[in-house]
């Protein structure tokens, strides 16, 4: 087969190269020019074109229901919009060893399936797949890189899901550039589009993540998937949260929650209560229920407050934005009257959540008036709300949900916008409950 003509193309002007260069002499950029396969183009204006199909009005559009497949995982149905949609492509990313390729392995085995290696040999794929204690009669593995050979092997069978481990060792022999390349992942992305599209199977690629947390590769790659998974987590962990960034058939604010052993990864079917299961009775902890989709879940939130051994307090925090974490610290000493000036402070969230909405600000601001003044929050004892710069308390959206879901496991006292006012009154409220 014929090579493809190819030419270098500035991903910043769209100057075009016949050869690489370091710089583009249009914009100036380094290293913006990427290899491309060349199209041929039809003619400007479309006037030699046959029109094939008509423009079709809206309203007149047929409303088909969307068709989904369930993977027999609830947690993953969750996070999809409510299962495998036939001819999608989803994008799965994550750190190194936290469990994309087992999943993925345990959801290929629940149907007629082609599990594409790049990376491992079929030798220890199924050492692997033996671990997981799993049967399938349908499940074929291919170990191949080569683009080509992955599509004539995928049209030959009649497959329902395609995984693809990983796109970023996949290639094209019609570029001439090593695998994991911009322009390979962008060409040989693009083609196994081409293929869901065509035979209507669901495509899932493998994506690295680099050390910044970004998907390797280009951006590109996320615009031209109909999905994108992220699955986080602390590898000394046994917790796995899934989340959706992108998602063309679903919502893109529901996670699913993984427990991850020797048998592979499991559901977790109460969140809230796995997470609060290790919780001990100690200064600076507090419980805030936090929506992730329309799913409330109960976390612990933690602070350590400690005198500073260097000139500038340190502001630490896991799980929650760190700039936040400084407004709030800051909102805490001027408002609240809490000695926080020389104190080095240290947030963190029990079971690896990562949580961006407001309505954790007050059980945070809690957590560390309890750390500073050494005074335990009564177990029993949830905080709701969004804190102002001037110290007035906010309610936060779904709070009646929130309080639901804290009622089942036991929790009594409420401490939420709707009974303090201010920052003051909360810490006060918190800290003279008796346990």
């Amino acid at each position: 087969m014929a090579k493809a003509t190819t030419t270098y193309i500035c991903q910043q002007c769209d100057y075009q190269s016949p050869q690489y260069l370091g710089k583009c002499p249009n914009c100036n950029a380094w290293n913006s020019l990427v290899e491309t396969v060349v199209a041929s183009k039809g003619v400007a204006g479309g006037g030699s074109v046959q029109l094939t199909t008509k423009p079709l009005r809206l309203s007149e559009a047929a409303q088909k229901p969307l068709k989904r497949i369930e993977t027999k995982v609830a947690e993953l149905d969750r996070v999809l919009g409510g299962g495998i949609v036939p001819g999608s492509l989803v994008l799965l990313a994550g750190d190194p060893g936290i469990g994309k390729s087992t999943l993925l392995l345990q959801i290929a085995s629940f149907f007629k399936s082609l599990y594409i290696s790049g990376e491992e040999s079929a030798q220890q794929v199924r050492l692997r797949f033996d671990r997981l204690g799993k049967k399938a009669n349908d499940l074929f593995i291919f170990t191949e890189t080569d683009i080509d050979q992955i599509l004539a092997a995928a049209n030959e069978g009649d497959y329902q899901i395609v995984v693809v481990d990983s796109i970023q060792t996949v290639v094209t022999n019609d570029l001439s550039t090593a695998a994991g390349s911009i322009g390979q992942v962008r060409e040989t992305a693009y083609r196994l589009q081409r293929l869901a599209k065509s035979k209507n199977i669901a495509v899932f690629l493998v994506g690295h993540v680099t050390k910044e947390g970004s998907i390797a590769g280009p951006k590109v790659l996320e615009h031209l998937v109909d999905t994108v998974l992220y699955l986080q987590g602390d590898t000394g962990r046994v917790f796995r949260i899934l989340s959706a960034t992108k998602n063309r058939f679903g919502p893109v604010d529901e996670i699913g929650v993984f427990e991850m052993d020797e048998g592979g990864m499991h559901e977790v079917k109460n969140p809230s209560k796995e997470f609060l299961s290790t919780r001990v009775k100690a200064p600076g902890s507090i419980v805030v229920p936090v929506m992730e989709g329309s799913r409330p879940i109960l976390t612990e939130v933690q602070a350590l407050t400690n005198p500073t051994s260097f000139g500038l307090p340190v502001r630490r925090s896991s799980g929650i934005d760190p700039n936040r974490l400084q407004l709030l610290v800051a909102t805490l000493s001027k408002r609240a009257a809490i000695p926080l000036g020389n104190q080095d402070v240290f947030v963190n969230l029990a079971g690896g959540l990562q949580v961006r909405e407001p309505g954790i600000d007050l059980a945070i601001c809690l957590a560390i008036a309890s750390s500073a003044l050494d005074r335990v929050i009564s177990n029993t004892t949830v905080a709701i709300g969004e804190v102002g710069l001037l110290g007035e308390i906010r309610n936060a959206p779904f709070e009646e949900k929130r309080l639901r879901e804290a009622r089942k496991l036991g929790f009594k006292n409420f401490i939420t916008g709707k009974k303090v006012r201010t920052l003051r009154e909360a810490v006060k409220a918190a800290l003279v409950l008796k346990s």
